[in-house]
């Protein structure tokens, strides 16, 4: 089977308009391309978007975002409640023709509970990993762990013999510039399999012959052709030409153009994750500011003028075209924790926080860089623009670095950025996935994206305390302490919660998911 990614104007026309090139190749486009194929080594959207079409996970979340078995078919707590048996799905294969066992999963949640994983704090909570035997698997948990299942969406399940005998027993320390040959290479359960790839230029995907969901799912996807197209415009004529059947990220300005065209759809819906900025308030001194031996960003009047100086409305307006929804807070309002008060944000007022820079002694201001990815969020570097100019008026002079995010994500996990863009995705829909990795004092096992080097015992207790407490009044007591102490320290700028926009052609069967993970397993055509 063939599929041109390329079609001309003549052959366009001979297809009938845009419909669907071939009714089972599957031609996806979206900004960015998977940072790699090591399935622990990278917490990212496209990187998980990827990975999920050939890895599997012991369970996973269906394209309503509902937790469905996958390579466990059931799971409990044992009568010991620190303890979860997980029974595994017999006769499953890699995609090598290896048999899928037990001591795979031992293996992989142990490899991505390691040093390099950025997985790992999502299995904080986990003590031991056992075998029981082939098709059991037990789960022990430091405390009480209820919310267990939940961590475990993501975790992607290796092929243990293939993975050592491949040297890749340790996740790939992508911060630092590690490789592995899983890098490149995959072998999973998934229900396709890696046919090629070209990092950052295509990658292509077979149906997986021996998948052991036949039956179970539509799997009318029998390739799939992943094209990352970084600029916005080249994205969307693609899409419009019939080079490619769907974009993830259709860009706000091209909205209406994709739904009134005759042959697309247009897919819209609230993602969990929440776009902000954030701030070096831990160190000393800055590297990228303008003030000598002190650290303008560690006064708590600075923040808060920036916070206050930043017009949420405009941006959601004037850059976002309406698609966005300001916030005030870190977490979507699908996690647990939310509040309408936690969400409300702070009116913009400028005389505000011209007041507040002066009473901190930066009435003249001061220059700082900010990090910005290029290809990661909607509108990710025209809204670091906006923010430039809006900080501004208080004096912040502010250096724009933006750079594609394999350039970026790294100057937040090394610590080499004082104030930097991300966007932060919930996939447990718990706050404390938000804690453990934004919260948290970076250690060897948490905090591991905590690039504003907040650091506080006390926050760090309760966030820890999380991972065992059973009595769900007492932990939602805690998650909105540790709320309102993040709020009073104003260390992070909330700016707003995405919306998805997903441009198809209208032959596609296909809902959004709201962490903007396509499943094309799930996928299917109208007939």
């Amino acid at each position: 089977m063939k599929t041109m990614l390329k079609l001309t104007a003549a052959s366009v026309a001979l297809c009938a308009g845009i419909g669907m090139a071939n009714a089972e190749t599957l031609r996806w486009a979206r900004a960015g391309d998977s940072l790699t194929l090591d399935p622990h080594a990278q917490n990212e959207g496209p990187t998980h978007a990827l990975a999920h079409q050939m890895y599997e996970p012991l369970l996973q979340r269906d394209m309503s975002a509902q937790i469905i078995p996958a390579l466990a078919t059931s799971w409990a707590p044992t009568d010991d409640p620190k303890v979860w048996e997980f029974k595994l799905r017999e006769g499953v294969k890699f995609h090598g023709g290896e048999d899928f066992t037990a001591d795979d999963v031992v293996f992989s949640l142990k490899r991505a509970m390691m040093p390099t994983s950025a997985m790992k704090e999502l299995l904080n909570s986990i003590a031991d990993v056992r075998k029981v035997d082939d098709n059991t698997v037990h789960i022990e948990t430091k405390g009480p762990n209820p919310l267990l299942p939940n961590n475990l969406t993501n975790l992607f399940i290796m092929d243990s013999d293939w993975t050592v005998s491949n040297g890749c027993e340790a996740p790939q320390d992508i911060a630092n510039g590690g490789d592995n040959p899983c890098v490149r290479s995959v072998n999973g359960t998934g229900a396709y399999v890696l046919e090629s790839r070209k990092q950052d230029s295509q990658t292509i995907l077979k149906q997986n012959e021996n998948y052991w969901g036949k039956g179970e799912f539509p799997l009318e996807v029998t390739e799939i052709i992943y094209t990352p197209i970084q600029e916005s415009a080249t994205r969307v004529s693609a899409l419009l030409s019939g080079e490619v059947d769907l974009i993830q990220d259709v860009p706000v300005q091209d909205l209406a153009r994709v739904a009134e065209t005759d042959g697309l759809a247009l897919s819209t819906a609230p993602q969990n994750r929440t776009i902000f900025f954030g701030m070096n308030v831990g160190d000393a001194d800055l590297g990228s500011d303008t003030v000598d031996g002190k650290n303008p960003l560690a006064d708590q009047r600075v923040r808060e003028a920036m916070n206050i100086a930043i017009n949420r409305d405009a941006i959601k307006k004037v850059v976002m075209r309406d698609q966005s929804a300001p916030t005030g807070v870190i977490m979507p309002p699908f996690v647990n924790g939310w509040t309408e008060e936690l969400d409300a944000y702070p009116a913009y007022d400028v005389a505000k926080a011209k007041s507040l820079m002066e009473e901190a002694g930066y009435g003249d201001g001061f220059g700082l860089t900010l990090n910005c990815p290029n290809d990661r969020y909607i509108n990710d570097e025209a809204i670091c623009q906006a923010a430039v100019g809006m900080l501004g008026q208080i004096g912040i002079k502010v250096n724009l670095d933006a750079k594609p995010k394999a350039q970026h994500f790294p100057l937040i996990k090394n610590k080499e950025t004082d104030f930097y863009m991300l966007g932060w995705g919930v996939p447990t829909f718990d706050s404390e996935y938000i804690f453990n990795y934004l919260t948290h004092t970076t250690t060897d096992k948490l905090g591991s994206w905590n690039g504003t080097r907040f650091s506080n015992a006390d926050i760090d207790s309760k966030i820890e305390s999380l991972a065992s407490e059973t009595d769900i009044e007492v932990r939602n007591q805690t998650i909105s302490d540790i709320w309102n102490t993040v709020q009073a320290e104003t260390i992070y700028l909330p700016i707003h919660n995405q919306v998805l926009n997903w441009g198809m052609k209208d032959a596609i069967n296909f809902p959004v998911q709201p962490e903007d993970q396509p499943h094309f397993k799930f996928m299917s055509f109208k007939k």
